[in-house]
């Protein structure tokens, strides 16, 4: 069943295309009911679709996703607090605020990029504020690695001992699950270029056979 399962998946995948980059194997499909917009896992970012990854793994278009009910409190210097380059002075898809302090203002590609390094010490860099601001990001379609901080793994560890070893496309089509790789064709696992936390299997981001870089939603 499952193995027909995915099949019939792929095809459907198939037959949709993507309403960012308009080709076809758009594999994800915004949650709203009566919505059908469709779009690949890569073209997420430009259309300013979100993806929470946890739960029932929802997927929104731009029209349909979460937006931050909390606005920053107004202050005279507009910067992102991780990496201080100016920010837009209200929440937005690639500007977000911190529900705690409401002060902390972040570029959403920063926030995903602490998220992975952080791991599971992952809070709000301002106010040290973990759980209202987990919770939060999690919505927002920030993904958090559940590995310890990257500044502490130990040095004994090998490259081969960290090297991301799961897709984690929105829908895996692989009927050998997400751990499952091969040296080539669709099922070869292909690790994100900039922070090799996150990886997907060719086929499941409608990535050419030949595509040999590839980038995550968050870098």
């Amino acid at each position: 069943f499952l193995v027909r399962d995915t099949r019939r998946a792929i095809q459907e995948a198939a037959k949709k295309h993507c309403f960012v980059c308009s080709k076809m194997g758009a594999t994800i499909t915004c949650w709203e009911t009566g919505c059908d917009r469709s779009f690949h896992l890569p073209c997420a970012p430009q259309g300013e679709c979100v993806t929470q990854f946890f739960g029932l793994y929802r997927s929104f278009c731009w029209e349909h996703r979460p937006q931050q009910a909390v606005q920053p409190r107004p202050r005279q210097n507009t910067t992102c607090s991780i990496c201080l380059d100016t920010v837009e002075d209200k929440a937005s898809y690639k500007t977000m605020v911190c529900p705690a302090c409401q002060d902390a203002r972040f570029h959403r590609r920063c926030l995903q990029r602490l998220a992975l390094h952080a791991g599971t010490c992952f809070h709000c860099p301002c106010c040290q504020n973990r759980e209202l601001f987990v919770m939060e990001m999690l919505t927002m379609g920030i993904r958090m690695s559940k590995r310890p901080p990257s500044w502490e793994s130990e040095p004994a560890v090998g490259p081969s001992d960290q090297r991301h070893s799961c897709c984690d496309a929105n829908t895996c089509l692989c009927p050998g699950g997400r751990n499952h790789m091969e040296e080539e064709g669709p099922w070869k696992l292909l690790l994100c270029g900039s922070c090799a936390a996150e990886g997907t299997h060719h086929h499941c981001s409608s990535l050419e056979s030949s595509t040999s870089s590839w980038e995550c939603e968050g870098c």
